[in-house]
């Protein structure tokens, strides 16, 4: 995408393992899938680039915005957005109509900047990546699982690798000293309040995102998010259901201040 001087951003599983790695902690989920966001203004600039890609030994698979390289055994997808967007969406053909690109704009905006090997790479902040995360998941919960482990490593790391950040700014969120000191809680509050910030000048984000957490907020009963979480860590579904409530006031109680 340097060629084309076109903005690019690591996104998805690939983007929360150099956060993490960031912070000497080793990411749980290995995957030779990887995402990049591009920033665009037409198809034609879309094929202009996988033409150019395809120089260099990928080929295309079924969908038109996946990439193959049997090489190195890597699958790569190429997500447009910007002004190629019509309402949060991508056309490219008959058989796929749309791809749903919904967030990216807010979340891109403000990207961090990582150096590998003396090259800089784009990637979303951790509370921009669960926003992203959640609308995904939202689209297609019956495929996307992976999209709720992304979430939950997230919280699970977030407390220790922005320690100082939540001692300082937010230490109301602490418990009193008679109250349990769980970090998980903690972490999905704060992780709340910095994810709120996307959502703000983004009215159809912000719809689906609250959407999505009013349906799994409702009890841990109905909740798909707490059951996969409990699931995956092998909690007691209502404790798993805590954590999205505290992720859920997070968001919320800094929306309500706006």
């Amino acid at each position: 995408m340097l060629m084309f001087n076109v903005p690019y951003y690591l996104i998805g599983a690939n983007a929360i393992a150099l956060h993490l790695l960031q912070q000497g902690i080793k990411p749980g989920r290995a995957t030779k899938d990887i995402d990049f966001a591009i920033m665009i203004t037409s198809i034609t600039d879309f094929e202009n680039i996988v033409s150019e890609l395809e120089k260099y030994g990928f080929t295309k698979v079924e969908a038109p915005w996946t990439l193959y390289h049997s090489a190195y055994n890597i699958v790569i997808d190429l997500l447009p957005f910007g002004e190629i967007e019509q309402n949060s969406r991508v056309n490219f053909n008959e058989k796929f109509v749309d791809l749903h690109v919904l967030g990216f704009k807010e979340v891109l905006e403000k990207p961090n900047k990582i150096e590998i090997e003396e090259k800089i790479t784009q990637i979303p902040s951790l509370p921009g990546m669960v926003i992203l995360k959640l609308i995904s998941w939202s689209d297609r919960p019956e495929e996307r699982g992976n999209d709720l482990y992304d979430i939950l490593k997230i919280i699970e790391n977030y407390f220790m690798s922005n320690f100082d950040e939540i001692m300082d700014e937010h230490y109301d969120v602490l418990p009193d000293e008679e109250e349990e000191f769980d970090q998980l809680k903690i972490a999905a509050r704060v992780l709340g309040r910095k994810a709120a910030e996307y959502i703000q000048n983004s009215a159809p984000v912000k719809k689906r995102i609250e959407e999505t957490l009013e349906n799994n907020a409702i009890s841990p009963d109905t909740s798909e998010i707490a059951r996969n979480w409990a699931q995956q860590k092998q909690w007691d579904l209502e404790y798993a259901h805590v954590l999205l409530e505290n992720f859920k006031m997070g968001l919320f109680e800094i929306n309500n201040k706006k």
